[in-house]
């Protein structure tokens, strides 16, 4: 069976300074605010259960509201969800990849219709603004029409070849692997976590999500969703719980087939280490497909253009308070233009506006949670002692009730310094000289991860160098090192920022399938 779908194209982004759609995302919040506070419960094979373990999910710009109340699950319901998730694959994976893809057709055309009530959801429970909101639902609409045309493209027989054997005809074709456990982040709550399990359900899996505990309910809606476009029961699967009790009994489980992760290095390394023992009635070696964060840079050399650079610089650094994979943490600069470039960059950081997200003024909100919070406060008083602060420096209090953070730039960090160094995964830009675009190089190189990067330059000799020895996944040439778009800038990194997926990219789905080879002798 065919089906004929138009090529894909990226969800547009919404221009709030036009006036009816900024009333238009106003509704949404509104509409949001009268389901606040309710409880969602476990889904294992459709059926929803209660365990009376609460994890409670609250507005990071004002913590005393509650976003949602969440059931974490047991270990015993973990079991279940696996078991039942395995049954359900016997029949899912015979469903044609036709079929499958259009449950993500259904899907993604309901999340376009509601697309403001959607980003509302992001501005109230990860504190995300308008625009940072838009994005997000706009890259999950994406991953789902994407990935849905993938499993078409996918579904079909690789080829028959001819064969030098007499009589015999050869066919190889794709297959789904079993059941997965999809770990998402909080940061894309809902792009990353509907890319990665959609991902794995139109390539033919069953799927055990477990979802990030800071942002439960954007996952529970989800779930929601995918029952309204009725996607069968125990082909998804939700199941809130702890990472460590739980969250390491469905890595190690011997009915597990993969894991796909996205979070940081040290839970990824956690995760591949336990998905490469085998458990006792395993049949198979685990699959783990992980993202795992970055350290990432940006360099400008003499030739550049300056105010470009810093817009660039400063975009990457403090969209979302810098609590992206991708985000801008390091500037390397070319002495020559040091000063001017660290001028610029100082600035117009001082001139961001830091509060409450549902406040469309605002160019970023709160940090994600008080334990973020209190991480990057550390980090910052460590950066004091590093180098030299030229903008922000510490919390915003008079931001209101929130985990508010200024954007802060340290000056005249060592390459080695440990702000230079160590993921702070927040609003904390660490600016480094170098005596020429040789050294920069070697410093934007010098880290552990390897996820994004971008140079500033005119020279045409060193952007091809960096084509080459620019080591990261993701290379931007005169533009800043955030806002991959689905299909256009296949995402994933080297080194310790994981294992190079290339998430939203036309090899991402083989992630989830594996090949088989059949040949018939007449």
């Amino acid at each position: 069976m065919t089906l004929t779908v138009a090529p894909f194209r990226n969800e547009p982004f919404t221009d709030f300074s036009n006036e009816s759609n900024a009333h238009a995302m106003q509704a949404g919040l509104d509409a949001v605010a009268t389901q606040l506070g309710r409880d969602y419960p476990i889904v294992i094979g459709g059926e929803r259960l209660t365990t009376g373990d609460i994890l409670t999910s609250v507005n990071p710009s004002e913590t005393s509201e509650v976003v949602g109340r969440v059931h974490r699950a047991t270990r015993e319901m973990a079991d279940q969800a696996i078991n039942t998730a395995t049954t359900a694959f016997e029949s899912w994976k015979r469903v044609p990849a036709v079929d499958r893809a259009r449950y993500l057709f259904a899907a993604a055309a309901e999340m376009r219709r509601r697309k403001m009530e959607w980003s509302a959801w992001l501005v109230y429970e990860i504190g995300k603004s308008w625009a940072e909101a838009d994005g997000d639902v706009a890259e999950a609409i994406d991953f789902m029409e994407f990935y849905a045309r993938e499993a078409i493209r996918y579904g079909q027989p690789i080829g028959v070849t001819q064969s030098p054997l007499k009589d015999e005809i050869n066919q190889a074709f794709y297959i789904p692997l079993g059941v997965g456990l999809v770990i998402p982040p909080w940061n894309f709550p809902l792009a990353i976590m509907v890319g990665m399990t959609t991902a794995a359900i139109a390539a033919g899996n069953t799927v055990v999500l477990k979802p990030s505990s800071d942002t439960p309910v954007i996952a529970a809606k989800f779930v929601e969703l995918m029952e309204k476009v009725s996607l069968p029961a125990g082909v998804l699967n939700f199941l809130p719980c702890s990472g460590g009790a739980v969250g390491d009994f469905l890595v190690e489980h011997p009915k597990t087939r993969f894991i796909a992760f996205t979070g940081s290095m040290e839970v990824g390394l956690r995760i591949n280490e336990l998905a490469a023992k085998r458990s006792p009635g395993q049949l198979w070696i685990k699959r783990v497909v992980a993202e795992m964060g970055g350290k990432d840079t940006i360099v400008v050399d003499e030739t550049a253009d300056l105010d470009a650079a810093a817009e660039g610089i400063v975009s990457a650094a403090f969209g979302f308070s810098g609590q992206k994979c991708s985000a801008c943490s390091r500037a390397v600069i070319v002495e020559d233009v040091y000063d001017a470039v660290l001028e610029r960059v100082v600035e117009r950081t001082n001139k961001l506006r830091v509060g409450p997200s549902k406040d469309p003024r605002n160019f970023t909100g709160p940090v994600a949670s008080k334990s973020a919070y209190k991480s990057i406060l550390e980090y910052i008083e460590i950066g004091k002692g590093e180098g030299r602060v030229v903008a922000g420096g510490g919390k915003l209090e008079s931001a209101g009730d929130g985990y508010f953070i200024e954007p802060t730039v340290i000056a005249d960090v060592d390459p080695n310094a440990r702000i230079s160094q160590e993921e702070i995964f927040g609003p904390v830009l660490a600016v480094i000289k170098a005596q020429n675009f040789d050294q920069a190089l070697d410093i934007a190189n010098n880290t552990e991860f390897g996820l994004t990067g971008a140079l500033y330059s005119q020279k045409r000799e060193r952007l091809e160098r960096a084509r080459t020895d620019f080591h990261v996944g993701n290379l931007y040439l005169n533009r800043k090192c955030t806002g991959a778009l689905v299909d256009v800038h296949p995402f994933g990194g080297f080194n310790m920022s994981g294992t190079d997926s290339k998430a939203g990219g036309r090899d991402y789905l083989l992630l989830f399938l594996q090949a088989k080879s059949v040949a018939e002798k007449f």
